[in-house]
């Protein structure tokens, strides 16, 4: 779980390299120019969704994301097998819900007939980087590796450039991101590749309302309340 984990917020990480702007001076703009240009308008976003699917031989994870790119969001991630576990970050505080087979398989609780309905609040563990299980909102949006420009193509309705990058770090994978030619140079989708990984992320809803909100006090057991 945890290398799955880290693997789809590492792609996050780079997936917002790649950048292509509405307008320009009709001059050809090299793909460096267009990474540096997107990176610019998703970290002016106040919030963004993002939906990650990772493939490996070991079986699919897939991962659902609304936030404001900084301390108020909500996932849901699902990994093989069915089970799945829900997260709201509100500042400093995480509401965590797993589901009834996350426990018999994650915590080793076979013998769970339930279903769990209750979230449990708990501190955000600053040190902690996906280890855990837990997502985080931010995004960095680096550039990183050798871009190169590929063709077009149609994504979520919209024209999109296609940039292949590639990486010295990652000499086995290679990165291709499709950045919006239309209205704003956001970043449509990445995929990542390397042997038996495919990971696909994809962004939507670019600065629209966030409604993300803390779970109703009865449905919510805090972590000193276990005790």
């Amino acid at each position: 779980m945890t290398t799955v984990t880290t693997t789809a917020l590492c792609l996050v990480a780079g997936a917002v390299l790649a950048g292509c702007g509405a307008g320009g001076t009709g001059e050809e703009r090299s793909a460096g120019d267009i990474l540096d240009e997107a990176n610019a308008t998703m970290r002016k976003l106040d919030s963004v969704t993002v939906d990650i699917t990772n493939r490996t031989t070991g079986g699919t994870v897939t991962s659902h994301l609304v936030t404001d790119l900084d301390s108020r969001c909500r996932a849901r991630t699902t990994y093989p097998g069915g089970s799945a576990l829900e997260q709201i970050r509100l500042g400093t505080t995480d509401y965590v819900r797993p589901n009834r087979e996350y426990l018999r398989k994650w915590k080793n609780n076979p013998g769970l007939s339930s279903e769990q309905r209750l979230w449990v609040k708990t501190p955000v563990d600053p040190a902690s980087a996906g280890g855990d299980g837990l997502t985080s909102c931010k995004r960095p949006f680096d550039s990183f590796g050798t871009a190169r420009k590929g063709g077009t193509k149609r994504v979520a309705d919209t024209t999109a450039v296609e940039l292949i990058v590639t990486d010295k770090a990652d000499k086995e994978g290679t990165y291709t991101f499709y950045v919006a030619e239309e209205g704003e140079p956001y970043l449509l989708k990445t995929v990542y590749e390397n042997g038996g990984q495919r990971t696909t992320t994809s962004f939507s809803g670019f600065g629209e309302p966030l409604d993300v909100r803390a779970p109703k006090p009865g449905e919510v057991l805090s972590v000193g309340d276990a005790g």
